[in-house]
């Protein structure tokens, strides 16, 4: 039973997901399933990576920073997901509610500018083979991931300290699985102008800026590729640049889709909005490195080692 608190709370309730309230408990197996493998797989990732010298490169670097980031966005929601789900845990702090938003919507942003960098190392990899190592050197990199890091944060930061200056005096039930800006933001009673219109901003920025700058860099992606004389090359760099663009496509459709509908999509579903929220913060974390890890052919080979080594061994 959840109870409203109509004086100025302390804490707020997160439903979890409306309408679908008797599937709480099912549907918290498959969330686990899902969180479990986002944890091993981008893990093995950072390990592999970590201990292979051969993969001691730009493209993996990036994508340690992909998982990196990956892990945050699961693990800053996932637990409380299923503890909403499994032990009726609705209640979170306000503190904790807006800290758990600045991951959220921080570290998307980072991951937003993550892809681009990723987008731009293809395109050097590609378009300028021969500078390659010359152009993305490590400190060339870390200037880039922290550049992605900076921006996000710095971006998404006002977004929560907006939020924290809101006076709430009604309802603290939070229509929502976590504590999602404009889900937080209509329980206000003060003026919330400000915050619709950053956020919107903010958004639309980020995300447009970047969607912008890797159409461009896969633009002359493609047309670099179409130049090659060789067939095999032609395949063998179309299916590089697959993997990235499948982990894209993942990361911004059922992003913007949820930003969006969560402002102005009021025919659809609440559980169907707030199913794909979550979904957005856990299927691309969980798809992420087994995308990479079938399509590139390096970390296939570091992870199935040990398997094969064993093999050899018992066969002997």
């Amino acid at each position: 039973m959840l109870h409203c608190n109509h004086s100025d709370p302390t804490a707020f309730i997160l439903m979890g997901i409306p309408g679908l309230e008797s599937a709480h408990f099912w549907l918290a197996f498959p969330f686990c399933s899902m969180y479990l493998i986002a944890l091993l797989g981008n893990v093995t990732i950072l390990s592999v990576v970590k201990r292979e010298p051969s993969l001691h490169l730009p493209m993996y670097y990036f994508l340690c920073m992909l998982a990196t980031i990956d892990l945050v966005l699961c693990t800053s929601t996932v637990p409380k997901i299923l503890g909403i789900f499994w032990f009726h845990s609705h209640t979170i702090g306000i503190k904790a509610c807006i800290v758990q938003m600045f991951f959220i919507h921080g570290f998307s942003a980072v991951e937003s500018g993550v892809l681009l960098a990723m987008a731009f190392d293809r395109y050097v990899a590609i378009c300028a083979p021969l500078r390659y190592t010359t152009i993305l050197t490590s400190s060339v990199i870390a200037k880039i991931g922290w550049a992605a890091f900076m921006r996000g944060i710095g971006f998404m930061t006002p977004l929560t300290c907006l939020v924290s200056r809101l006076p709430f005096c009604g309802s603290n039930v939070i229509a929502h699985s976590y504590c999602e800006h404009m889900a937080v933001v209509k329980l206000a009673c003060g003026d919330t102008t400000p915050n619709n219109v950053y956020g919107i901003t903010a958004a639309t920025f980020v995300v447009g800026s970047d969607s912008i700058f890797i159409a461009v860099s896969y633009g002359l992606i493609l047309r670099a590729v179409l130049g090659l004389s060789s067939k095999e090359a032609r395949l063998k760099s179309f299916g590089t640049c697959g993997s990235h663009i499948c982990v894209i496509l993942l990361f911004y459709t059922p992003g913007l889709f949820s930003f969006y509908t969560q402002r102005w999509g009021h025919n659809i579903p609440a559980y169907v909005h707030i199913l794909l929220a979550d979904l957005y913060l856990l299927v691309p974390p969980m798809l992420n490195p087994i995308i990479y890890g079938m399509k590139t052919r390096q970390i296939r080979e570091q992870v199935l080692r040990p398997f094969f080594h064993q093999t050899r061994q018992a066969g002997s």
